[in-house]
């Protein structure tokens, strides 16, 4: 049986989080790692990913009595799962109303069940678990944003209690000055680090196995083959990557990426109540999918609390067509903050990525155009830990042929299109329209003797395109800039020193390591030595 390995996150490790900031949940909790697999396998389930949604997946599944082998190319919990809000929400963040649209009334009422079971079965699993993860249940307030009106409130009010949730209308938002909103009762949130810890500890006693610093480099209906060339046999494959790295196409074009930006400021203790906050989004910046604002609070110490507050979203790699830098973005949301809030000393910021699908709901199941024992979780639409709860749910049942009532509207096989087709063709074709209009085809015109210590830069080398980072020892850390997914042109990311893609939202290490998919190889990667004295 494998043994947990703990380890304290010091400076920038991409094994240990996807970004050059640590959250304030790899900050405060000890990283989780087991040993690298180093042997060949068999067993009933290979799960690929060890965040919430491949973690999840896993608890149930041997609690159900299934053999489960579950593989993570860095430690569990440090992608996506380890810089998120940990927000547990049936309020999602797309309006029902607009849900309603797509999914008609059946399919609502499905989507809203499906997010409030989620958040019950978390409730359940901590106290079967003796998980200690600071789960609370704590009432959730949607307030209007100035640029919208309040007919939109009265239309999610009707839509909400269509759907079947616990909501109401107020004039009092408490924590702000003023309505109006809506209130929605029994949410909830956590600290997902030790809520994944808890999972895991349960898995491992259950029979389960948990492997770490483990890249699946292929992957189908047999079963996967790591980057070290072990092999594990299964009569069926979870991916629950945050995209799938198992799909070249499909799934790529019914979702986009965007990066969302977060700060960790300091409030006077219990000055606030403990709440869920979201805005109705800013319609002056984006109509079709209005960027907003969502907070919570966590305690911190004996005399403050911690104000967790997220927004300022931009389509990954695309933020230069924004004219707004990452450094703008955190001000704004630290002015937003203080304004609303009164909150002193920031002393976390951090990004993370959110999957945004066609038509607004997670694709969970059987992969599109695979063998039938293959299955996807992707698409988290900003609520990301109520959907990979949802597929804990509805995975395992499909797996046993059970009757799942949700797994019409979360099938990946779906397509939306018609209905939901507006806002793709927008966001996703004029997102990819304004890429190749402004960036690919043209390096920086720069010298890399330009390029500042800290700073990442495109530049043209005979004809190829390579991206060149220059580190505070002035060593130079050059990368192919041709993403290994579909040979997109990658764009520095400079808050969190890495090198994204604005086509599909797969993101790379400065030295070319593969952090997010759907690339699922590194990029080529040399270093120079600032002593030699070559290329400067």
């Amino acid at each position: 049986m494998e043994q947990a390995q703990q380890h304290e996150q010091k400076g920038i490790q991409s094994s240990l989080t996807s970004g050059v900031h640590n959250s304030s949940w790899t900050d405060t909790f000890p990283v989780l790692e087991y040993v690298p697999l180093q042997e060949h396998l068999k067993t009933d389930v290979v799960i690929v990913g060890g965040g919430m949604a491949g973690v999840s997946i896993a608890y149930r599944l041997t609690k159900l009595g299934k053999q489960v082998v579950l593989v993570e190319d860095g430690a569990i919990g440090s992608g996506e799962s380890g810089r998120t809000t940990a927000h547990l929400a049936s309020a999602l963040d797309d309006r029902y109303y607009e849900l309603e649209r797509i999914f008609g009334k059946e399919g609502v009422r499905s989507a809203a069940e499906s997010h409030q079971a989620a958040i019950d079965f978390i409730e359940q699993t901590v106290q079967q678990e003796n998980i200690d993860c600071d789960f609370e249940r704590l009432p959730g307030y949607l307030f209007l944003h100035p640029s919208d009106e309040e007919g939109s409130l009265i239309k999610e009010y009707h839509a909400a209690r269509e759907a079947g949730l616990d909501v109401a209308l107020t004039d009092n938002i408490p924590g702000l000055a003023k309505g109006p909103g809506l209130v929605f009762a029994r949410q909830g949130q956590f600290h997902p680090l030790k809520y994944l810890h808890g999972l895991c500890e349960a898995i491992i006693s259950a029979g389960g196995r948990i492997f770490t610093s483990t890249r699946a480099t292929e992957i189908d209906h047999s079963g996967i083959v790591t980057d070290q060339g072990y092999r594990v046999d299964a009569q069926y494959v979870v991916v629950a990557t945050n995209t799938p790295v198992n799909d070249k196409y499909a799934m790529h074009f019914k979702q986009f990426a965007y990066r969302t930006y977060v700060i960790g400021g300091l409030i006077k203790k219990d000055s606030k109540p403990h709440a869920l906050w979201w805005d109705t989004g800013d319609t002056r910046v984006n109509s079709s999918i209005p960027p907003y604002h969502y907070c919570r609070l966590q305690a911190y110490n004996e005399t403050h609390d911690l104000l967790i507050c997220g927004g300022e979203d931009h389509a990954t790699g695309l933020a230069f067509s924004e004219k707004t830098t990452d450094e703008e973005r955190y001000r704004q949301l630290e002015c937003w903050a203080r304004e609303h809030f009164g909150i002193t000393e920031v002393i976390y910021r951090w990004s993370g990525q959110v999957m945004e699908p066609m038509d607004s709901l997670a694709y969970i199941g059987r992969n599109p155009g695979d063998e039938d024992n293959v299955f996807i979780v992707t698409g988290d639409s900003g609520n990301g830990m109520t959907h990979a709860t949802v597929a804990a749910l509805l995975i395992p049942d499909l797996i046993l042929g059970n009757v799942n009532k949700w797994k019409k509207i979360y099938d990946p096989q779906r397509m939306k299109f018609f209905r939901s087709g507006k806002t793709w063709l927008k966001e996703f074709v004029g997102g990819l329209l304004r890429y190749m209009k402004e960036y690919p085809y043209d390096a920086d015109v720069v010298e890399i003797s330009s390029i500042q210590q800290g700073e990442g830069k495109i530049v043209e080398l005979g004809n190829n395109k390579y991206g060149v980072y220059r580190d505070e020892d002035d060593d130079l850390h050059i990368i192919s800039a041709v993403c290994t997914h579909l040979h997109c042109i990658v764009k520095w990311n400079n808050d969190e020193k890495s090198w994204d893609c604005p086509c599909h939202g797969s993101r790379f290490t400065y030295k070319g390591k593969v952090i997010n998919g759907p690339a699922n190889k590194d990029l080529f990667y040399y270093r120079e030595k600032a002593s030699l004295g070559q290329l400067r």
